[in-house]
């Protein structure tokens, strides 16, 4: 494939196979044209990945130079299927505290380059994909705004989901690439019940901070892991299934671009209207959770 045309005459990276960064271009050229945001008004980027195009620079810095923006800040977040959660709380702390006013937010992966295709346990279950908004300050009048957002870790049961190769601990070579150490492990009776008990205390937390309760909420917009895990947060929220956005089918689970996917076709299908309260949640590597709660 040859490589996409990028913004300004930026110059295209030599390699031409498709990379996150790619996706993420995409993803962000509709966000931004989608939005009343100009590109010379973005002030961040945040990009959500655990697949970036190189272990650095920042997948953010090579989309900013692929939007041919300059003079702003960009950077990954590492927070596996959370991700994008993790960026939008921290895109919210930048709002809220005045040190940006418009800023691109990306989940993206390229998930089926680091799945072991001989492990029937994973390599059935993963895809590739990226989504994107822009998150600006709300004005007194904009019915739309973050009502609030809870992340959490539990970094002593990292091991239980994780590529174990690739970095410092454990740097490419022979033995690791013939091992498959450079590809998703994953654990998956552990991530489940951990991922339902994970996604409903944040979930829970977020809306009782709030005096709401999960019947106020119009639309559950879970992480699409597998259709168990959301089937049993439901229950667990008991929320109907016609109140939560599913679409696993489709693409499997893409990681930090589920959520933002998911919003996107939500909205895009006409299934969430103007002043309908949304609530994201997630759970990845790390152990990252988090949940988000806002009014559309």
């Amino acid at each position: 494939m040859d490589p996409l045309p990028y913004r300004n005459g930026g110059t295209p990276y030599r390699f031409s196979r498709r990379s996150a960064s790619d996706l993420a271009y995409q993803a962000s050229i509709k966000a931004i044209e989608a939005s009343k945001v100009k590109y010379k008004d973005i002030d961040l980027i945040i990009v959500a990945t655990i697949s970036g195009d190189h272990p650095f620079p920042s997948t953010a810095c090579i989309i900013q130079k692929k939007l041919g923006l300059k003079g702003i800040p960009a950077f990954d977040v590492s927070a596996g299927c959370t991700g994008f959660i993790y960026a939008c709380d921290v895109a919210r702390q930048y709002i809220e505290n005045g040190g940006a006013r418009n800023i691109l937010v990306v989940g993206v992966e390229i998930l089926t380059k680091i799945t072991n295709w001989t492990d029937r346990n994973t390599c059935v279950l993963f895809g590739d994909a990226s989504g994107a908004c822009i998150m600006s300050r709300a004005e007194p009048s904009d019915i739309s705004r973050i009502i609030d957002s809870k992340i959490d870790a539990d970094g002593s049961q990292g091991e239980y989901l994780l590529q174990a190769a690739g970095g410092s601990r454990l740097p490419a070579s022979h033995e690791t690439v013939d091992a498959n150490q450079h590809t998703v492990y994953m654990e998956g009776n552990r991530i489940f019940k951990n991922a339902v008990k994970s996604m409903y205390a944040s979930s829970d937390e977020v809306l009782r901070r709030n005096n709401l309760s999960a019947l106020d909420v119009d639309w559950v917009i879970p992480h699409q892991a597998n259709m168990r895990i959301i089937e049993a947060l439901a229950e667990k929220m008991k929320v109907p299934m016609n109140k939560v956005i599913v679409n696993i089918h489709k693409y499997g689970n893409t990681s930090s671009a589920t959520v933002p996917l998911a919003l996107d076709e939500a909205i895009r299908a006409k299934k969430i209207r103007r002043g309908d309260i949304l609530l994201l949640t997630s759970f990845g590597a790390g152990l990252t959770w988090g949940s988000l709660l806002a009014r559309y």
